[in-house]
C-alpha cells in the first residue's frame, strides 16, 4: 500500500469538467510523472465541491490550499512551486480561503461555514469512481447494520423517528411511504430512484450521484430490505452522462464487493438494481410517469389512487423517493434518528440541498440545517448580489414553486412557511433576482418553460396554461388590459384546482406569487405601459440625456440610423424607428443615454 504524503482533489463535476477540469486532472499526472512524483503524490478526480462560481477547483492537503479558476497552463506552476518546493502559489488561491497569509480550512470559507453537509458528506472528498474510497467512509456499513441487528420494521420506525420528508418537492414523511409500501399486499415490490430533475437551474440530484453514487445504491438496499423488494431502478434522464457513467460503475463494483446481488452480507436477503434512461421529459419526474416511462409507455400521469405504495410499477406495490433523500438514508441509520433530528426544525428535521444561482456572487450547491433563513443564504453563504445591487426576489421550487420577496429575508426555509409565502420548498432550485428582473417576465419565462413540458394529458393544464402564457405575454408587449390581471387570477386556480398531476396543480404557483407580492409591475406594465426594471424590450424607450457631448458615436453604432444631431451638439432618438437595441448606450463614452 502507498501512503502518500500529499492529495490533490480535483472537482470533476459537471460544471468543473465542461471548464476542463479532465484535462487538468491530466496534466497533473504528467507533470508528477514526470518529476517521478507520483508515487509520493496522489491525485484524486472527486465530485463537486459546491463552490460552482470558483471552478475549476483543485484542493491539495495536507495544507488545505484552496485553488480556484484552474486553467491547464496554471498545473506547471502549482506542481512546480507548491508540489515540488513547498510553496504556495498564493496568486491562485481562492481569494476568500486565505487571511493574513494564513490558509483557512475550508469549514472555516465563508460559503461553506454556515452549511452542514449530510447529503453531500462525501461529495468533493472521495473518488466516486473508486468503492474502497466510499468503504473507507463508513460505506455500506449501513446496510451491513440492518441486515445483521435490524429487523424490517426496526428500519422503518427509525426512519419514521428521524423526521424524513421528502426531498423531492413534496416533504412527505418518508417512513410513511416505506410503511405503506411495506404493509401493501403483494409477492414482488420495487424500489425506484427518482434522478429525473428537470427543474430550470436545478442540479441536486445531479451532483449527489455524480460525488456519491455509492450512498444512493446502499440507501435503495436497505430500502429494498424495508419493504420487502428485491429489485429496483434508477430512473435518470439522459442528459446527465457523468452521473450516468459513475453510476453504471458504482453498480457494477458493488456486484463485484457482493453488495448487490444474491445473499448480500451471506444473509437471505437479495436486492439487484437497473438504470433506466429518461429522454428528459419533465413531466416525468411525477411519479405515476415516471413508472409508465419505466414500464415503456409514453411518460404521461396516472389517477391517484391508487398510490405507487400499493399499485406502483408492473401494477405492483412500488417506493419511489428521489436522489437526495436516499443519501440521507445511510447516516441515519448509523447515527440513530435521534442525531437526525438534532440538525433542521421541529417540523422539517434534518439539512435541505440548494442549487443557488441568478443574481448572486457565489453560485453553487449548498446544503443548510432546515430552518435557517433566507438571508443566511443569500447574504452569509451565497456572498450577496454582484454589483451592489438590490435584492429583489427568490424562486424557490422551479416551475411549482414561487417567488418570496425582501420582505421575508428572516422567515425559516421550511416546507410549511415557504407554503404559507406562496412558494414550496421544491426539489431544491433557489434562483436569485435583483432590481433589473421584471417579475411579469419570470412569471411569463417559467410558464412558458411548463407549457412546453405540459404532456398534454388534461383539459386543465394543456390549454389553461397556454392561455395564461398568451396573457402574460400581451402584457409584457404593452397590450395588456385591465381585465386581463383578473384573467390570470381566474384561470390559475381553475388549473390548480382541476388539473390531474402535480405539474398542472403547481404550474400557475409562479404567477399567483408575483401577483400576490409585485401587483403594481403588473399594473405598471397594463396601465402604463411601462417595465418598471427596465427588462421587457418592447416597452422600453432609450433617451438621450443633457450629459451628450455630440460625439456622434451612439448615431454610428445605430443600425437602423434614428438618431440624429450635429457633432458637438445633443443628439435625439427617433422613437418610432429605434428597434430598441441598445447599441447605442452601449457605444456612448459618458453614459448620456439612459432606459426607461
Amino acid at each position: 500500500m502507498n501512503y502518500f504524503r500529499s492529495h490533490v482533489l480535483i472537482c470533476g463535476g459537471t460544471g468543473c469538467t465542461s471548464s476542463k477540469s479532465d484535462l487538468i486532472e491530466e496534466k497533473f499526472n504528467e507533470l508528477l510523472t514526470d518529476k517521478g512524483l507520483n508515487n509520493e503524490i496522489k491525485v484524486v478526480r472527486t465530485g463537486c465541491f459546491g463552490l460552482c462560481e470558483a471552478g475549476p477547483i483543485v484542493i491539495i492537503y495536507p495544507e488545505g490550499a484552496f485553488y480556484s479558476h484552474i486553467k491547464v497552463e496554471d498545473v506547471k506552476e502549482i506542481v512546480e512551486e507548491h508540489l515540488y518546493k513547498g510553496r504556495i502559489v498564493k496568486r491562485l488561491l481562492y481569494k476568500h480561503s486565505v487571511e493574513d497569509d494564513v490558509i483557512k480550512s475550508i469549514n472555516e470559507i465563508g460559503f461553506y461555514k454556515k452549511q452542514v453537509r449530510v447529503a453531500l458528506s462525501h461529495c468533493g472528498v472521495i473518488n466516486p469512481e473508486d468503492i474502497t474510497e466510499y468503504i473507507a467512509y463508513n460505506g455500506y456499513e449501513a446496510l451491513g447494520k440492518v441486515l445483521t441487528e435490524m429487523t424490517p420494521d426496526e428500519v422503518i420506525n427509525t426512519i419514521k423517528a428521524s423526521g424524513l420528508r421528502g426531498r423531492g418537492g413534496g416533504g412527505f414523511p418518508t417512513g410513511l411511504k416505506w410503511e405503506f409500501t411495506a404493509k401493501a399486499n403483494g409477492n414482488k415490490k420495487y424500489v425506484l430512484c427518482n434522478a429525473d430533475e428537470g427543474d430550470p437551474g436545478a442540479f441536486m440530484d445531479r451532483s449527489i450521484l455524480e460525488g456519491d453514487p455509492h450512498a444512493v445504491i446502499e440507501a435503495m438496499a436497505i430500502a429494498g430490505y424495508a419493504i420487502g423488494a428485491d429489485e429496483g431502478y434508477i430512473y435518470i434522464r439522459a442528459e446527465y452522462p457523468i452521473a450516468v457513467k459513475r453510476l453504471e460503475i458504482a453498480i457494477k463494483q458493488a456486484k463485484e464487493y457482493g453488495l448487490l446481488g444474491r445473499n448480500i452480507f451471506h444473509t437471505d436477503f437479495s436486492f439487484d438494481l437497473e438504470i433506466r434512461l429518461g429522454a428528459g421529459a419533465f413531466v416525468c419526474g411525477e411519479e405515476t410517469a415516471l413508472i409508465a416511462s419505466i414500464e415503456g409507455e409514453r411518460g404521461m400521469p396516472r389517477n391517484k389512487p391508487p398510490f405507487p405504495a400499493n399499485k406502483g410499477l408492473w401494477q405492483k406495490p412500488t417506493l419511489i423517493n428521489n436522489v437526495e433523500t436516499y443519501a440521507n438514508i445511510p447516516k441515519i441509520i448509523l447515527n440513530g434518528a435521534d442525531w437526525f433530528n438534532e440538525i433542521g426544525s421541529e417540523k422539517s428535521p434534518g439539512t435541505k440541498v440548494f442549487a443557488l444561482g441568478g443574481k448572486i456572487n457565489n453560485t453553487g450547491l449548498v446544503e443548510i440545517p432546515m430552518g435557517t433563513t433566507l438571508r443566511e443564504v443569500i447574504y452569509d453563504i451565497g456572498g450577496g448580489i454582484p454589483n451592489e445591487k438590490k435584492f429583489k426576489a427568490v424562486q424557490t421550487g422551479g416551475p411549482s414553486g414561487g417567488c418570496i420577496t425582501s420582505d421575508h429575508l428572516d422567515v425559516p426555509i421550511e416546507y410549511e412557511t415557504l407554503i404559507a409565502l406562496g412558494s414550496m420548498m421544491g426539489s431544491g432550485g433557489m434562483i436569485v433576482m435583483d432590481e433589473d428582473t421584471c417579475m411579469v417576465d419570470i412569471a411569463r419565462f417559467f410558464l412558458d418553460f411548463t407549457v412546453d413540458e405540459s404532456c398534454g394529458k388534461c383539459t386543465p393544464c394543456r390549454e389553461g396554461t397556454k392561455r395564461m402564457l398568451e396573457i402574460l405575454e400581451k402584457i409584457t408587449r404593452g397590450e395588456g388590459e385591465p381585465e386581463d390581471l383578473e384573467k390570470l387570477e381566474s384561470l390559475a386556480e381553475t388549473i390548480k384546482a382541476a388539473s390531474l398531476c402535480g405539474l398542472g396543480q403547481t404550474a400557475p404557483n409562479p404567477v399567483l406569487s408575483t401577483l400576490r407580492y409585485f401587483r403594481d409591475e403588473y399594473e405598471a406594465h397594463v396601465y402604463e405601459k411601462r417595465c418598471p426594471a427596465g427588462a421587457c424590450q418592447e416597452l422600453l424607450q432609450y433617451f438621450i440625456t443633457d450629459k451628450c457631448i455630440g460625439c456622434t458615436k451612439c448615431a454610428r453604432s445605430c443600425p437602423v440610423s434614428c438618431i440624429s444631431g450635429k457633432v458637438k451638439e445633443l443628439h435625439v432618438i427617433d422613437q418610432e424607428k429605434c428597434i430598441k437595441c441598445g447599441a447605442c448606450q452601449a457605444a456612448c463614452p459618458v453614459d448620456a443615454i439612459i432606459k426607461k
